[in-house]
């Protein structure tokens, strides 16, 4: 088992959340299908065009890591507040711009993503910033953080494309009104 984003009717109109057709998706197979596609970036284009949903434990600590919280696609602030592990509209804006920030900085570094990669676009960006130093060594804590007891570092290995998929899906559903259900 694992962590699935499923994109739900919002607002709730009953005791459950309605999950959305995939019918909304269909065109990520457009993506899934092209034979120049990564094949982890087809293999996610083509789970969301079929279910709606995204299997995301694999994204979990980078996402938590991009957007500087905990438990970001586990919805675990909405549960605490709602009881209902729910990513709302705004809430699903607010990962897809963060993500897409991070693809598009990401772009002088290559197609792979790794936690190196990840290190180097943050201090990029953050190095800018008015409380540049602060941010440092808050994001050095982060990094830090994610080294097992080892000193190794996680091993992260995305196509930057695919996180562009998994951006383009949280766009979708604030675009469209959809809230992400978190299953576990």
């Amino acid at each position: 088992m694992g962590l699935d984003n499923v994109a739900v009717q919002w607002p709730r109109t009953g005791r459950f959340y309605d999950p959305v057709a995939p019918a909304e998706f269909v065109d990520f197979a457009d993506l899934a299908d092209d034979p120049r596609v990564a094949a982890p970036t087809a293999a996610l284009a083509g789970h969301i065009a079929k279910t709606g949903t995204v299997r995301a434990t694999a994204y979990t600590e980078l996402v938590d890591l991009l957007l500087g919280l905990e438990g970001v696609l586990y919805a675990t602030e909405a549960a605490a507040e709602d009881e209902d592990p729910v990513i709302d509209p705004d809430g699903c804006a607010w990962i897809a711009g963060g993500l897409e920030r991070f693809v598009e900085g990401h772009r002088p570094h290559g197609e792979s993503v790794t936690f190196e990669t990840v290190g180097a676009v943050l201090h990029t960006a953050l190095s800018g910033g008015r409380l540049a130093d602060q941010q440092l060594r808050w994001l050095d804590g982060r990094l830090d953080a994610l080294l097992d007891e080892s000193g190794d570092a996680p091993q992260w290995s995305f196509a930057r494309s695919e996180l562009a998929v998994l951006s383009r899906f949280y766009r979708r559903c604030a675009d469209r009104g959809f809230a992400v259900y978190a299953d576990y």
